[in-house]
């Protein structure tokens, strides 16, 4: 694939970009360039690799689920304007 002064224009109108005339050009190269590195990656031979999300192979630090309440209802609940039986009391929404 090449990408030509005319593509390069297109581009930037989609990106939002404005780009000068005599800047277009050089851009093109540089895509160009970028398009050929990505060719090269398209050469190598993958079969067999699993993908990772690392070049480094770690564990991942987990700790144990531990179900609480947190015990502090009485304080959660002071913050509250109204509560009632220990829960929040909010005005209705519908009629």
């Amino acid at each position: 694939m090449s990408v030509d002064a005319k593509t390069v224009r297109k581009i930037a109108r989609l990106a939002r970009l404005e780009v000068s005339d005599e800047r277009l050009e050089p851009l093109a190269v540089e895509l160009n360039n970028l398009l050929g590195w990505i060719e090269q990656l398209n050469e190598v031979d993958v079969d067999g690799v699993l993908p990772m999300t690392s070049a480094v192979q770690t564990e991942p630090h987990l700790r144990q689920d531990q179900v609480t309440d947190g015990n502090i209802r009485d304080q959660i609940l002071a913050n509250a304007p109204k509560t009632e039986d220990g829960f929040f009391v909010v005005p209705k929404a519908v009629e």
